[in-house]
């Protein structure tokens, strides 16, 4: 089964994760991507740490553009 992420749960992942690798992520900015990880697997009656898995792939290891 193929795990469905939203683009607004896509954008705040990689803007929680570019403040990660700049070294400045607070724990507000990674509490809120935690509450709408869980937020969204409930919503989408997806398994939580599913979610969050696929969702670090996608950002923080995405595949290349073929163009």
């Amino acid at each position: 089964m193929a795990i469905e992420l939203s683009d607004e749960l896509i954008e705040l992942a990689r803007a929680a994760w570019a403040e990660q690798q700049e070294n400045r992520l607070t724990v507000e900015t990674a509490a809120c991507v935690q509450e709408a990880i869980t937020a969204h697997a409930e919503a989408t009656e997806q398994n939580r740490y599913d979610v969050e898995r696929e969702l670090k792939r996608v950002v923080r290891h995405p595949e290349p553009d073929t163009d």
